[in-house]
């Protein structure tokens, strides 16, 4: 499996990234009430079989639950793994040793002594200003709990301050997850994918599939059949899934000469764009191959040029 270094010198880790927002959680993806433990357990299998070894929590998915399952179930493999967790800066964090004590948490949680990846999940820190914060940061790698640090829906500037501050430490800033897909590629247009390529910043996708409209199996008559969070979701109205079935029809089209799925061109169309791991999130063993078939093979450049005209109104 080929790797992809985290900015410029961070960990290296698979082109593909699993997403584990929906591991415990509850209040969006009904977790216990379709998927358990199990489920959990057997895609976390199916990722270390495909070879795909880079998964993404943190401290807030299913209120500390989704970390507690990866610390269970990395002890029960001998594979290297590499997990990005992330801190909350919520407004009663005042202070950097906030985020020391946040961190030992997620490590408790995950029974890690060091994370490969920290990442601040949103920009508002509140009363944290964000030299406290980097420089919590940056001293948390010196102490050797982190091995690279990130940003979550940094703005263009927000990205630049942090990457100035945390250069005057010596520590590069390694990513910048942002949501990235065929359907929302406004990153390209409002400087974010221009700034982390001049900073050396690698970008974590996350919602690449943009929470399953670009698989395919949404349509306009399904619409009403909904369970969970997406069902207050406009883009999942009749109104909405018509909508896209121009970029879905193409993903059909480019899929069946690859013998691959529309969900697996979409990924592919991310990979392609350099320096971009999507975070493609899974609940089950056949969520995680199914992901992992975007890997291994690759898009012609017309192919990459035709989705990128069915999906330009989305920058």
């Amino acid at each position: 499996m080929e790797t992809i270094t985290l900015g410029q010198n961070g960990p290296a880790v698979t082109p593909l990234c699993i997403g584990t927002w929906a591991w415990g959680d509850k209040l969006f993806w009904n977790y216990g009430n379709n998927y358990g433990a199990d489920q959990l357990q057997a895609a976390f299998s199916a990722a270390l079989e495909v070879g795909v070894t880079f998964f993404d929590t943190a401290e807030v998915y299913g209120l500390g639950v989704s970390e507690e399952f990866l610390g269970q179930f990395l002890k029960k493999t001998d594979q290297q793994v590499q997990i990005a967790t992330k801190y909350g800066p919520f407004p009663w964090r005042i202070f950097g040793q906030s985020v020391a004590d946040a961190l030992t948490d997620s490590l408790k949680r995950l029974q890690l002594g060091r994370v490969p990846l920290y990442q601040v999940h949103w920009p508002f820190a509140f009363f944290m200003s964000q030299e406290t914060l980097m420089n919590a940061l940056a001293d948390e790698v010196k102490r050797g709990r982190i091995e690279a640090i990130g940003v979550s829906n940094y703005s263009a500037d927000q990205m630049r301050e942090a990457h100035q501050i945390l250069a005057a430490r010596g520590v590069p800033l390694a990513v910048n997850q942002v949501r990235y897909s065929l359907l929302t590629r406004q990153i390209e247009t409002n400087g974010i994918f221009k700034t982390a390529s001049e900073l050396g910043v690698t970008i974590l996708a996350y919602s690449p599939l943009a929470q399953g409209l670009l698989t395919g199996k949404y349509t306009a008559d399904s619409a009403n059949n909904l369970k969970d969070g997406r069902r207050i979701d406009s883009r999942f109205s009749k109104e909405g899934l018509q909508k896209i079935e121009p970029v879905i029809s193409l993903l059909r089209q480019i899929g069946e000469k690859h013998g691959r799925t529309p969900a697996q061109v979409a990924l592919r169309w991310l990979i392609a764009q350099g320096n971009v791991i999507p975070i493609a999130g899974a609940k089950t063993a056949e969520q995680v191959r199914q992901n992992a078939g975007a890997l291994g093979w690759r898009l012609s450049d017309d192919e990459i040029r035709q989705l990128e005209e069915v999906s330009r109104s989305y920058k």
